[in-house]
């Protein structure tokens, strides 16, 4: 460049800068014109006023922001407008507009990092958050008292109390502690995770406490199980300053709901009203709640009734109310008014509702209901694709529940279990395995509930190595004294035949609800020792454990398995006393009790009077006509049940093939197998193949049992092998009995009855070699024999007779009976069996004089049954009524 050009370009450079000079004193001289300051008054206004919307516009935020800069405001030096209009992008949900603004702010200011740190948690971003706040304090800002309660939220969020215990300290040394929002959030945190005296502790310190902060602190209580602490506290409430709302007052209600304290929560409603807050959406829905767990279902829908208006979420709660309740066909009609009102269900209200439908187990009805749940686009979430899931498993129809899973998109813990416990239910444990195998592939993380449903299907394939590794996953994770858990463990192996191990976990479950107490009272009735059964029902109410529908029907059963008429009774009528006279369960567990005590004609009664009859109602009755051998009433029963609409299950079908077993029809048997894995899709489990054994063994037809048993797709378990041993017994087919005997010594070599019942064919086929070669295998891995026992039921009394066991206080007279009339049966020519020929032999034990009849070897088992028929003929004559029952099967 030349340096001519210089001079001129100095003056234009000079010029330039003296028209900017001029221009800048010209905007100064502007920006102390009163106009302009009456514009940065309106547009302050206009910003305190979008602040104050919960949910601002994007568009009007900018438009503003706008205003401020072409005003020549300058934001960026001034902290408080800075600060505000960068809230103005945080309400606007704008986290992208607002990071843009903070950077351009200076950092000395808190309300910056304040309004940043309260986006992040909007966001849900509480590391952030968190980090945030630290990265505050390391530039040189101080917090301020705004700048804690979010910051303490994300250590609640975060379950991160450490964190909170370094942000508290922070806060008592700038003096924020007595602070109302401050002292709110540190409450809540602690409370909310089980700190809960260091949160009364704060709450105690605070010298102004608004309804939040009780709040707060009664709601701690309730979460942490204080419901006495919460009620104590909401009592101090109502004689302090603050006075409740519908926050506390749903609160304090939610408690009636959990202990099922109905007249408590009908003072505390009287108390609502009085306040005049009985119809706030929050506490009518927790009253309607209150009364349906309560089991007022009365009380719930009068209130429901005199609502002036209904929304959404309180008819979801009066239909789940009648659902919990087993009111399925009041649930029904409600769902009907509510669309006939013109309330649009949704996905809660659908979820609420299917239960009832999986009851009746009407499949026309549940395709009726799916279809208006597509017809009207109702969001498929997983809870709701979960309950089309179960509906569909109880209906039978396993191919539709499939499809529903296979068109999932996105796959949750809370589908994957309702497979497992679908398959489990229609008896495909090999698939619910799958299923839980495919969960775990996929880096999913069991649930209790998950465990709860996977145990059952362990014990159906009597897979006790999986079930004891499960045990061992649940044990690590200590998840084995939650209850729902412990029961399914207790189930599984009670079902495998360790009753030991299930009596040992319910010992170190530490707090046992009704759950866990119906499981061990029903393995102890199911597994053949009914008298510990009742005893376990008699010691659950002793330690105060309320009896649910549940307990009602395990006692019911262990009742039917002594048999024990006058418990039965008494419990029924219990079940008058406590309205359980609606529950189909425990009806047809009543049903059963008086089939098995001999009252067949009563059980009939009990059936025809039950209102809404279902699968199980049904099964009990047709089993209560072939336990008697009432086949033909038994097989027309069961096309009543299909008359009416109602699907028989794999439990109706093993009550069909033991009726037609014990009846000897095996052409009946063959064809109701057949129609149940043909017609009507279900497979055939281990309980149907053993019948099957069972059908032919008896028949005399043992190859064809055998072949029923190779044929089986799983492994026989004992009591399949068990069923043909038996049969070879009868029948005197040694070949096929030393065939099932080598199954049954390695499933199970404890079984003393196994050993026994193969001597018995070694020694009516004269193999006594053989027969003491089993002896001295019995006495060399130590197994002892388990006494038979026969009992009887007699006004009252149960009398208990164990195989050579003298020890009932009339044995001398009912010896000298037996004697009388076996020499009777002698005088017109009758041999004696081996049955009776034993009872002789006891009778030499007590009386010596008598003459040795028969052998010592011939010392066969059922000696007990005949003693409890002939001590009812020596006490009472033959005109009384007696119940019996033996348990040695061997």
């Amino acid at each position: 460049m030349s340096c001519t050009k210089l001079p001129s370009m100095h003056r234009h450079l000079t010029n330039t800068w003296l028209k900017s000079k001029s221009l800048h004193a010209n905007f100064k001289k502007g920006l102390e014109d009163p106009i302009f300051l009456n514009t940065e008054h309106s547009l302050a206004t206009q910003l305190e006023s979008l602040l104050q919307k919960p949910s601002p516009k994007l568009e009007q935020a900018k438009q503003l922001h706008a205003q401020f800069v072409v005003c020549g405001i300058n934001i960026t030096n001034n902290g408080l407008l800075g600060g505000k209009i960068l809230g103005m992008y945080v309400l606007c949900n704008s986290f992208v507009d607002a990071k843009k603004l903070f950077y351009q702010l200076e950092f000395y200011y808190a309300m910056p990092w304040n309004w940043m740190i309260r986006g992040l948690v909007k966001m849900g971003c509480f590391d952030f958050a968190l980090s945030f706040y630290f990265k505050m304090l390391g530039c040189g800002v101080l917090p301020d008292k705004y700048t804690f309660p979010p910051v303490i939220k994300c250590c609640t969020c975060l379950n991160n109390v450490r964190s909170g215990k370094v942000i508290q300290d922070m806060i008592l040394e700038m003096g924020f502690d007595l602070d109302m929002y401050v002292a709110s959030s540190l409450i809540k945190l602690y409370a909310d995770n089980g700190c809960i005296e260091d949160a009364r502790r704060f709450f105690d310190k605070m010298i102004d406490k608004d309804c939040v902060s009780w709040n707060v602190m009664i709601n701690g209580y309730v979460q942490c199980g204080e419901s006495d602490s919460a009620i104590k506290l909401f009592k101090y409430m109502m004689r302090s300053e603050a006075k409740p709302d519908s926050v506390t007052f749903a609160c304090v209600l939610s408690i009636s709901c959990s202990e099922a304290m109905v007249q408590y929560g009908r003072q505390l409603h009287g108390l609502v009203v009085r306040s005049g807050l009985d119809f706030e959406p929050l506490v009518r829905n927790t009253l309607v709640t209150m009364y349906s767990k309560g089991r007022q279902l009365g009380d719930a829908r009068k209130f429901f009734d005199m609502m002036p208006q209904t929304d959404l979420v309180v008819w979801n709660r009066m239909i789940g109310g009648y659902v919990q309740n087993g009111f399925m066909d009041d649930a029904s009609m409600l769902f009907n008014e509510m669309v006939s009102a013109g309330v649009k269900p949704d996905s809660i209200t659908f979820t609420s509702f299917l239960p009832s439908l999986a009851e009746s187990s009407s499949l026309r009805r549940a395709k009726e209901i799916h279809g208006y749940i597509v017809r009207h686009g109702v969001i498929l979430d997983v809870y709701l694709k979960s309950a089309l899931i179960v509906l569909y498993f109880k209906c039978r129809d396993v191919v539709m529940a499939c499809r529903i899973f296979n068109l999932s998109t996105q796959f949750d813990i809370v589908i994957y279990t309702a497979m497992i416990s679908g398959y489990v239910l229609n008896g495909m444990n090999n698939d619910a395995l799958e299923i839980f195998r495919w969960l775990l592939q996929k880096k999913m993380i069991p649930n209790a509930l998950t465990y709860t449903s996977i145990f059952p299907a362990c014990a159906g394939l009597a897979a006790i190595k999986l079930g004891r590794e499960l045990h061992g996953y649940i044990i690590k994770n200590e998840l084995e004294e939650k209850c729902p858990v412990g029961s399914a463990i207790m189930n599984f192996y009670a079902k495998c035949g360790r009753l030991d191990l299930a009596h040992l976990i319910f010992g170190r479950i530490s707090k046992k609800d009704a759950i866990c107490w119906n499981s061990i009272i029903a393995s102890f009735s199911q597994d053949g020792k009914p008298e510990q059964a009742i005893y376990l029902f008699r010691q659950m109410g002793i330690e105060g454990v309320e009896y649910d529908c549940v307990t009602v029907s395990a006692a019911l059963s262990a009742c039917a398995n002594i048999p024990a008429l006058h418990y039965g009774k008494e419990i029924h009528g219990f079940m008058i006393k406590g309205a359980f006279e609606s529950d189909l369960f425990d009806m047809s567990a009543l049903i059963d009790m008086y089939a098995k005590c001999g009252k067949l004609s009563i059980a009939r009664l009990v059936f025809n009077l039950m209102q809404g009859k279902n699968e199980v109602a049904w099964n009990s009755i047709i089993a209560a006509y072939g336990y008697h051998g009432y086949l033909e009433d038994s097989l027309a029963l069961f096309h009543n049940m299909v008359e009416e609409g109602i699907q028989p299950d794999h439990i109706t079908f093993l009550t069909i093939l033991s009726s037609c077993s014990h009846a000897g029809q095996v052409e009946d048997g063959v064809h109701y197998f057949r129609c149940m894995t043909e017609e009507y899709g279900i497979p055939a489990q281990m309980e149907h193949y053993a019948c099957m054994a069972d059908l032919f063994g008896r028949a005399g037809h043992l190859d064809e049992a055998f072949e029923v048993i190779k044929s089986m797709p799983f492994p026989p378990a004992a009591s399949v092998w068990g069923t043909l041993l038996g049969a070879c017994r009868v029948h005197g087919n040694v070949e096929l009995a030393e065939v099932a005997s080598r199954y049954l010594l390695d499933l199970e070599p404890k079984n003393s009855g196994y050993y026994l019942l193969l001597t018995h064919v070694l020694a009516d086929a004269g193999q006594w070699m053989s027969v003491h070669k089993i002896q001295h295998l019995m006495k060399e891995r130590g197994v002892q024999k388990v006494p038979g026992c026969s009992w009887i039921d007699v006004n009252n009394n149960t009398h208990m007779f164990f195989a050579a066991d003298g020890s009932h206080p009339e044995f001398p007279q009912i010896c000298s009976l037996l004697k009388s009339l076996l020499l009777e049966l002698r005088k017109v020519g009758y041999a004696p069996q081996a049955i009776l020929e034993l009872i002789i032999y006891l009778i030499n034990r007590v009386n010596p004089q008598l003459p040795k009849i028969y052998p010592k070897q011939l010392v066969l088992h059922r000696h007990g049954e005949n003693c409890a028929k002939f001590a009812v003929l020596l006490e009472f004559g033959t005109e009384k009524t007696a119940h019996g029952e033996n348990n040695d099967s061997s």
